[in-house]
């Protein structure tokens, strides 16, 4: 029997991680009858005076924020990680070991409507939320080891205020993933003097298999070793190691990416498309100086719908105890997203 990749189950491995995806692509025929996510909130308006993160509006705290314009950024009033916190005791015994975790939580608005996300924003806007993602990154990588720009956008991905916002994590340690990431690609470049995700770029250009969207700056693709439904990686084609190096033309290009990205997330199931999404790129503070050859900035789209606006894909059981394992093909998946419109929002019909 010959092996066909749409048709029989196989692994693949993820060289950022060391991880192994198990593919089961005839699993795509199966009924459901499980879970299914509430409909996106369709009515919310431009201005909603109980929101906390719209304009002039008094957060839980009592801060009121000002008449902002465009992007709006202040500490979290909940945040994750404080910057003045007592150190935990040391601890000799290998089974109860603490350490200490210092850091900053930001969030930053998008824009001053809240029912208005990426997607339905004009390239010069979200360019203006990039500028903003490089102010804050040059400020904060002074001091803090690693800097985290991430989005969760909508319920399904925990998010609990519809207003398009992301948040800055800063940490004084090197977290688990980036930690991981920053071994596998500096063992790779040592092996063959390359960066890991440059030659993946390449290696992607040239099989045309599994791109989205590209431009002469950016390319998305939904990696080999994918696991979510319709994860995507969006690459810089530049030396880029870290935000703050994106040149202001690149940005622009960066801006127009995520839009037709986004556009197409929102067109596939004709929903405001959920999704996490981050920024990795080479350690900051006092590991600035070093010599992050290895790194190559990109960003990660985890998005959880697996058949349509209702249907999420849950990552439980097996997942949980063993591997990840998708049912859908990367390759399935990122014809799907290349053939849907990423120009014209499908509100805009």
């Amino acid at each position: 029997m010959q092996f066909v990749a749409t048709e029989h189950p196989h692994r693949r491995l993820n060289p950022l991680t060391g991880h192994w995806v198990l593919v089961s692509p005839h699993r795509m025929l199966r009924p459901w009858t499980g879970q299914q996510e509430a409909p996106q909130k369709s009515n919310i308006p431009d201005f909603d005076p109980t929101n906390p993160l719209s304009p002039g509006v008094a957060r839980p705290n009592g801060t009121v924020n000002p008449a902002y314009t465009g992007t709006f950024v202040f500490t979290n009033d909940f945040p994750a990680l404080m910057e003045n916190n007592p150190v935990p005791p040391a601890s000799d015994d290998p089974l109860f070991q603490v350490s200490e975790a210092r850091g900053t939580c930001r969030v930053m608005c998008f824009h001053p409507k809240s029912n208005v996300t990426l997607p339905q924003m004009t390239v010069a806007e979200i360019t203006a939320v990039i500028e903003e993602w490089i102010k804050q990154f040059n400020e904060l990588s002074k001091k803090f080891l690693w800097v985290q720009v991430f989005e969760n956008k909508g319920a399904a991905m925990g998010c609990s205020n519809p207003h398009p916002h992301c948040q800055i994590w800063c940490c004084s340690f090197l977290p688990t993933e980036p930690l991981i990431k920053d071994e596998r690609l500096r063992s790779y470049y040592n092996q063959y003097g390359r960066p890991l995700l440059a030659d993946y770029v390449k290696r992607e250009v040239e099989r045309k298999e599994r791109i989205v969207v590209e431009n002469p700056d950016w390319l998305v693709v939904v990696p080999f070793w994918a696991a979510w439904p319709f994860e995507t990686l969006l690459l810089s084609r530049n030396d880029n190691k870290r935000i703050n190096d994106v040149t202001p033309a690149q940005r622009e290009n960066l801006a127009k990416v995520i839009k037709e990205l986004t556009i197409k997330y929102d067109n596939l199931f004709q929903c405001s498309f959920p999704y996490s999404m981050g920024f990795h790129g080479a350690p900051t503070g006092e590991a600035a100086a070093a010599d992050v050859s290895h790194w190559t900035l990109h960003a990660l789209y985890y998005p959880p719908l697996l058949r349509s606006a209702s249907v999420r894909k849950f990552m439980v059981g097996f997942e949980l105890l063993n591997e990840a394992q998708r049912d859908l093909t990367p390759e399935q998946a990122a014809q799907r997203l290349r053939e849907i419109d990423g120009v014209r929002h499908y509100t805009e019909n």
